[in-house]
């Protein structure tokens, strides 16, 4: 009996390891197949919210414009909640399920909102001033909806990247995924930015959102049914944050204590007992020095708010030395978001036609961005590292590529306003001839130039920011730092909306009708801080060291 016991044993230990070393390929297709689902879902109801708002619940272009920027500040700026729940007590797996269901929800409320005429106001053209606005019970029930789909986004997009990484053991792997997931994002909201919103401007906004709620459907099935694959769905053991804290309210208190230099006088982890305290932010060595009271006779902790071990202190230091970088993001995200919150308004006023009877929906155009995203993110995996891994020794490290990722995008901050100059000087000879049509006679596609660069942009600064910062933190805050490049992505829309306001008010260049303002200008001005922060940005990378110079170049050439 015992040996069968032990048998059973054994082969369930062989079975365990097994799953382990192949988990992370096992897993791969329901992760990719949940994140394609959950994107073709939510890129159905964000990508053309702006026309929804104006058609539907009767907005002027500019306010729909900033509610926009609103939502997609939410979706960006909450996946640091989700990140924390997941590092701290749920785990990834909790919160990327019972967001799924979220998200569902409020994609079911949009839904409602366009198939009941009482949950919308009277229809009307273009927001003008004699439109009714919304009531107070219709209002509420929109932002419900967008309140439950936007939190639902945000618990789900970004701590399904930690978790996806989390089921591979080397860099070279993680990199690949990453790379994949980011592909399966993009292509996923690129096709629903072009079939959904289609549908939504050609049948009916019902069947868009329908659609989209199936899809939320579709993307939670398939996450749960690889349940029983995945590694670590299990609930965490209390909260990294805490240690955090706990270091600098140590560090404070003993703050006036002597250092030592040698490593016995610091308290360590089973894990790093040999560990130094590095010498940068030395004041913060205070925290895990030893004195007299602080451990008890077996050697543990009597107080974890008198006492850290040297691995906490080393993890509050690396978040520090990120800071800087960290900031970089906030002004070249605020670039793009305001070129693409202020895109579908540029649209709106162009030619749409291709031929006599097709017209591009104008939410359609930011597929342009996720198109030549997926491209960029192709031609660099599968060409530009394997040219520079044969040809040369150089080889491009993740701050290399996101500096890049600056510059194309400051380039396509000047295209835009050159696009848009254009723009302004066919709309103003297309009034003096006495044409009372708004629709500049200016095709679409001038606007591709500029889309292009955004995703080129992106192609090389976002799968950096997420691969450097997953890398960079510390092991115990790994769904925390993917959800950090969210967070300066949902503040960029707030700063984005700032910026707006501030240019209504201190300037004429965004009126209501933007073919009487100046929108160039905008484009210009955000040229112009790109191109400071770009500064900033190569500042702080040459400053940095990483943590593991070895692996500095994890996005490494697919095999």
């Amino acid at each position: 009996m015992e040996s069968t016991v032990r048998d059973v044993d054994e082969a369930t230990i062989m079975k365990s390891s097994a799953r382990r070393k192949n988990g992370g390929w096992i897993t791969f297709p329901f992760i990719i197949a949940t994140m394609a689902g959950l994107s073709l879902a939510s890129g159905g109801w964000t990508s053309n919210l702006i026309v929804y708002l104006i058609d539907e619940f009767n907005m002027k272009s500019i306010k729909a414009a900033k509610v926009y920027n609103v939502i997609n500040g939410c979706t960006t700026l909450f996946p640091i909640v989700g990140g924390i729940l997941a590092d701290s007590y749920l785990g990834c797996f909790s919160v990327i399920w019972f967001s799924s269901l979220i998200s569902a929800l409020g994609i079911l409320l949009l839904l409602l909102t366009s198939a009941i005429d009482v949950l919308r106001p009277p229809s009307c053209d273009d927001g003008s001033s004699l439109c009714t606005s919304p009531s107070t019970h219709q209002y509420a029930v929109l932002y419900m909806a967008l309140a439950l789909a936007s939190l639902g986004i945000a618990g789900t997009r970004y701590t399904i990247a930690p978790m996806g990484a989390n089921q591979f053991d080397k860099p070279k792997h993680q990199a690949i995924f990453f790379d994949w997931y980011i592909f399966a994002f993009y292509t996923s909201f690129a096709i629903s930015t072009t079939v959904i919103v289609y549908v939504e401007d050609n049948v009916s906004w019902s069947w868009g959102y329908g659609i989209s709620m199936a899809f939320n459907i579709l993307g939670l099935a398939m996450f749960l049914i690889g349940k029983r694959f995945y590694r670590d769905v299990k609930e965490q053991g209390g909260s990294p944050f805490v240690n955090l804290a706990r270091v600098m309210v140590v560090a404070i208190q003993k703050w006036r204590v002597p250092l030592s230099e040698q490593t016995q006088h610091y308290h360590h982890d089973h894990l790093t007992t040999s560990q130094i305290p590095t010498k940068s932010f030395k004041f913060l060595n205070c925290a895990a020095f030893v004195t007299e009271g602080d451990t008890k006779p077996d050697g543990s902790i009597s107080n974890p708010w008198r006492l850290c071990t040297v691995q906490q202190v080393e993890d509050l230091k690396s978040l520090i030395k990120l800071f800087p970088l960290w900031a970089s993001g906030f002004l070249i995200s605020t670039q793009l978001v305001i070129q693409t919150s202020l895109l579908i308004l540029q649209a709106l006023k162009m030619d749409r036609h291709i031929g006599p009877h097709f017209e591009i929906p104008a939410g359609s155009m930011s597929v342009f961005i996720l198109l030549f995203t997926c491209i960029a993110i192709f031609i660099i995996d599968r060409f530009l590292y394997p040219f520079l891994a044969k040809y040369t020794r150089f080889t491009l490290t993740p701050l290399q590529r996101i500096g890049i990722g600056h510059v194309i995008t400051v380039i396509s901050m000047a295209v835009s306003a050159l696009v848009e100059s254009r723009r302004l000087r066919f709309a103003r000879s297309h009034k003096l001839k006495g044409q009372n049509n708004d629709i500049v006679p200016m095709s679409v596609f001038w606007l591709v130039p500029q889309l292009a660069l955004n995703g080129i942009g992106e192609g090389f600064h976002f799968p950096g920011h997420i691969a450097f910062y997953y890398q960079e933190f510390p092991t115990s805050l790994k769904s925390t730092s993917t959800a950090m490049v969210a967070l300066f992505i949902g503040i960029a829309y707030y700063l984005g909306n700032a910026l707006i306001d501030l240019v209504q008010r201190l300037s004429g260049w965004l009126p209501d009708d933007i073919n009487e303002g100046r929108m160039d200008n905008v484009f210009w001005l955000c040229c112009i801080l790109g191109s400071a922060n770009f500064i900033y940005y190569v500042v702080c990378a040459s400053l940095y060291k990483y943590k593991n110079i070895d692996n500095k170049s994890n996005i490494a050439p697919s095999k």
